[in-house]
């Protein structure tokens, strides 16, 4: 298969950059640069609204990871709309191109986040859960709608719903490690929220399984399937650490240092997102459960 991908430097795409490539498949990137003589690269800038959609003609696939980082600073007005705009105008732009190519490819992966159902509890979210509120909610729902031009042309279109992802490689893992290895991890706000977390080991053989099953389309849980609370996750990293957990992190401290809505959205909010669409497809997960994902990561005790 040959295949084009957007985000390809970061945290997951360069993951499935190696994944996809070991597998047997073709890469080719997509970058905001004038590709040198002979790489296997198509330009694109969506911030300017360029893409050289001539370079896409014939691919197979696509797989699109871009977007702005929410949890990399404070959540100003001007940062809310660059991460909406990262996500919203960039899939417009490459849907766009995609829908106009005379060969299109027959399948487009494109990322989308837990953050689509709010707030919600305790309660179980399946991928025909509704929607929640607030602004990670308004803006998972632009972005998916965003893929409509391709899903019109007859592209197969699959939403993965990505929840944290776990790596020391990056993302929120790493920021906790120093607080936790020094003895001083603890709950965050009343410790009941739960957390739909999937390793970094895992999400790249998610996009190949979404790849390759004709089978699936439209939102899927790209989750672990046991999600857990915050206070379980609490736990979990303090015992494979082998740290205590003692210092409990009011939700008021929160606010106070990043903001209200930040930090409702990202730390104190409550996703129950389970994998029933995977898991109906034959996935089989590396990596089910908490522990042994900690484990495997910070450790390296534990095979898949």
């Amino acid at each position: 298969m040959r295949l084009a991908i957007t985000g390809s430097t970061g945290l997951v795409g360069s993951e499935a950059v190696t994944v996809l490539s070991a597998a047997g498949h073709e890469v080719v990137r997509m970058v905001r640069r004038v590709p040198a003589p002979g790489e296997k690269a198509v330009r694109w800038d969506p911030v300017a609204r360029e893409i050289d959609a001539a370079g896409l003609e014939g691919m197979d696939a696509v797989v699109h990871l871009a977007g702005e980082n929410v949890g990399s600073g404070r959540w100003t007005a001007a940062r809310k709309a660059a991460i909406r705009d990262s996500r919203v105008n960039g899939t417009h732009l490459l849907c766009d191109a995609l829908a106009g190519l005379a060969r299109p490819p027959k399948t487009l992966v494109c990322a989308s986040a837990t953050g689509y159902y709010g707030d919600r509890g305790e309660e179980a979210l399946t991928e025909e859960s509704l929607p929640g509120t607030g602004y990670l909610a308004e803006v998972c729902r632009e972005w998916e709608a965003a893929s409509d031009p391709a899903a019109r042309k007859g592209i197969r279109v699959v939403a993965l719903r990505i929840g944290m992802v776990l790596s020391p490689k990056g993302g929120a893992l790493p920021r906790m490690l120093p607080l936790f290895r020094a003895g001083l991890g603890g709950v965050i706000g009343s410790g009941r929220q739960y957390v739909s977390w999937v390793a970094l080991d895992d999400l790249p053989h998610i996009i190949l399984h979404a790849l390759q099953r004709g089978d699936l389309s439209g939102p899927v849980n790209a989750v672990a399937p046991r999600p857990v609370t915050n206070r379980e996750f609490t736990e979990a990293l303090g015992k494979v650490l082998s740290r205590p957990t003692p210092l409990p992190v009011p939700a008021f401290a929160l606010r106070l240092a990043v903001g209200r809505e930040m930090a409702d959205a990202l730390l104190l909010s409550s996703a129950r997102a389970v994998p029933r669409r995977l898991e109906g497809t034959g996935y089989r997960f590396r990596f089910p459960e908490l522990g042994p994902a900690l484990r495997h990561m910070l450790l390296k005790g534990e095979s898949p």
